[in-house]
């Protein structure tokens, strides 16, 4: 398939100093969890992206120093020549695969908790981080700014020794480059603070320095936040003032908004930001500078793309979550497969799995972070020393779907994927009738597109099988994938029991209430002492429908895991806008006609409710696991085992279709490891 005239644009080669862009596709840094310390799922993730058509690909941040310590977050490093060694393994692959690499240099001022170092953080002055609690930095001296640029001359030397093509003084987000340029964390009076002159002082020698060091070898990339969106910070107005200050000195752009104290304005959830929602802060950089620009927005749509490079909004486009959902989002537009990239969702798990697991994953690429230890490939599969057979796969949702698409390309005979409901989609499906959930519906638009193309799947919904009914089918191979559902009885991780009261008829679970099923009119409390999306989900969407909404919560706030997703501040904003009280470290005791309860720090008290939906826990629908019980070459995957975070319902489907051949596909295969000489 020709590939669409109209975005003939994005495949047009950029000049970046002394360097040559192959089109204006460019993944710009993002963590991943691998660091310098994995230099083997390091290199494989960013190459397997260059293959992918990715014209730049970037690592994560890279600290000058170990008095940058952001442990127990892995990074990656450029201390000492065995930090340069192990970086040099990605520059190597991302060339080979015909991709320019960009080192991003970095030391985190203030916003570092120096949990392993032990050292004193640093910064402009000595106000206590605004991100982290109990950290307090020193304020930086004339010669110790000296020593620090010092720091990044020789990490950029190591960098340029590496190979790296391009070079970050990286302040955006609030780190140290970043924290001196704003007025906000700047409060000192000598020559580094006061006027946006001598804020820029340090920045500006910094990158001096740099390009006196690497020269014409590489280019220079300055990546900053434009406009943090909030109250006292750096506005737009100054850093273009910064901009044409620093210009002589840079190759490329790299431009935002927000710091890590509000990175939702910068890694947008996609239930609060649609595609592009910084364009009306970064692209004014082009009042400033004639040189190239990228930028970022979670951009996957192609025509979107093409039209803000033809409206000069952005030379480049820039892309972190784009990029993990689809390594070959490039590759795809440029042979007319627009229609085939897997669509970021913007539920940012990927942030989730690369901070805290330290493996970075995906929820709609199950292969993200998996490229070396698993040996999976986002576009390619082996055949199966099992292909030829017959594969039942029992439930349509997200997880059966993947398992049908990875079986099907692994060359099986006939895939036939049966669900008894009339659509597919599962749990995802019904996530996305949420309030600004809407984009999570892709996880079930790509996999249906997948399926169609796909000759040797048969889909067969509104059909419903009993453990006779699978024995019948005669398939070699049947995979379970029932799902799960919220249960009804209020059995919760508080009391480990069931609510008394949870069986009145005032009490509904979310999947009634997205049916349709709503409470009276009147007082309604949500207890959500699962702490995600769904019990938040549950009180707008009441709240939107005119009831007075109270969300009790048995945790110490409502929604915790969004703070691991950058969802929290602004979700709760938003329900603190609709009316709805929130009431935590609390769980329901019982449920009575016409009130509701409570157990809260040791004392019981009684709130008036017309009606209660409960989302306390999700159960397993394993009925037919257990009626087949040891039956031969049948697999459960997804949350019909444990229900689970969407992405690794998904990672179990394709773990399960990639491992179908092994001696037990019910369990998963060592991955490798990196050790010292392997």
């Amino acid at each position: 398939m020709a590939r669409d005239p109209r975005h003939d644009i994005l495949f047009e080669p950029v000049q970046i100093g002394p360097k040559r862009l192959r089109n204006r596709f460019y993944q710009v840094p993002h963590c991943t969890g691998f660091g310098t310390e994995r230099p083997r799922s390091q290199a494989r993730f960013r190459a397997t992206k260059a293959e992918g058509g990715w014209a730049a690909v970037c690592t994560e941040i890279v600290a000058v120093h170990p008095e940058s310590d952001r442990a127990p977050q892995p990074i990656g490093r450029l201390w000492d020549d065995h930090d340069e060694h192990n970086l040099r393994l990605l520059v190597q692959e991302g060339h080979a695969a015909g991709a320019l690499v960009g080192c991003q240099l970095w030391h985190g001022g203030k916003n570092v908790e120096g949990n392993v170092s032990r050292a004193a953080t640093a910064a402009p002055s000595q106000v206590p981080s605004e991100v982290y609690p109990m950290t307090v930095p020193r304020e930086l001296t004339v010669s110790e700014i000296e020593e620090i640029q010092g720091w990044y001359v020789a990490a950029a030397l190591r960098a340029r020794n590496a190979g790296f093509d391009i070079i970050y003084t990286y302040g955006a987000h609030g780190y140290l480059l970043g924290q001196f340029l704003s007025p906000f964390t700047n409060l000192r009076t000598d020559r580094y603070g006061g006027s946006l002159a001598n804020r820029s002082r340090f920045w500006l020698e910094t990158m001096e320095r740099v390009r006196s060091a690497v020269g014409d070898d590489c280019a220079l990339a300055c990546r900053m936040s434009v406009d943090a969106r909030a109250d006292g910070g750096l506005t737009i107005d100054d850093a273009l003032a910064f901009i044409r200050l620093a210009d002589p000195l840079v190759d490329l752009w790299d431009v935002n908004t927000g710091t890590i104290a509000n990175g939702w304005v910068d890694m947008t959830p996609s239930r609060l930001f649609p595609e592009g929602s910084q364009l009306p802060f970064t692209a004014r950089v082009r009042e400033a500078t004639a040189k190239p620009i990228v930028t970022v927005g979670r951009f996957t749509s192609a025509d979107t793309m093409a039209q803000i490079v033809r409206d000069g909004l952005t030379d480049l486009i820039g892309a972190a979550r784009p990029s993990i959902a689809d390594p070959y989002l490039p590759a795809k537009i440029e042979r007319g497969e627009a229609d085939r990239i897997r669509e970021c969702i913007g539920c940012n798990v990927c942030l989730v799995k690369a901070l805290v697991p330290a493996n970075i994953g995906c929820t709609q690429n199950a292969t993200a972070g998996e490229e070396y230890r698993r040996g999976w490939h986002p576009e390619r599969f082996t055949r199966a020393t099992n292909a030829g057979s017959d594969v039942l796969v029992v439930g349509g949702g997200v997880s059966g779907m993947e398992c049908a698409i990875v079986l099907a390309n692994r060359g099986m005979r006939r895939v036939h994927l049966v669900e008894a409901l009339p659509r597919l989609g599962g749990y995802a499906a019904l996530a996305s009738k949420l309030p600004g959930l809407g984009e999570w519906h892709r996880l079930v638009d790509w996999r249906q597109g997948e399926l169609r193309r796909l000759r040797n799947v048969e889909v067969h919904l509104s059909t419903t099988l009993d453990a006779t009914g699978v024995d019948e089918y005669g398939a070699d191979i049947v995979v379970l994938a029932t799902g799960s559902s919220w249960v009804a009885d209020g059995l919760n991780p508080v009391t480990q029991r069931v609510i008394p009261g949870a069986e009145l008829a005032m009490v509904r679970t979310p999947e009634r209430v997205i049916a349709g099923d709503l409470p009276p009119d009147g007082e309604v409390i949500v207890y959500d002492a699962e702490g995600y999306f769904m019990g938040v989900g549950m009180a707008e969407m009441l709240a939107l429908a005119g009831r007075r909404v109270t969300l009790v919560t048995s945790l110490p706030t409502a929604g915790p895991f969004l703070e691991r997703t950058l969802e929290a501040h602004p979700v709760r904003t938003r329900l603190a806008s609709l009316g709805v009280e929130v009431v935590c470290d609390a769980s329901v005791a019982s449920i009575n006609d016409g009130s509701v309860r409570l157990s809260r720090y040791g004392a019981e008290l009684e709130r008036a409710a017309d009606g209660v939906v409960l989302v306390t826990a999700r159960r397993s629908r394993d009925t037919l696991t257990r009626a087949l019980g040891a039956r031969a070459a049948t697999y459960s995957i997804g949350d019909c085992v444990a229900p689970r975070l969407l992405a690794d319902a998904i990672f179990d489907g394709h773990r399960l279709g990639r491992e179908i051949d092994s001696d037990d596909p019910r369990r998963a295969l060592p991955y490798a490891r990196e050790r010292a000489g392997v």
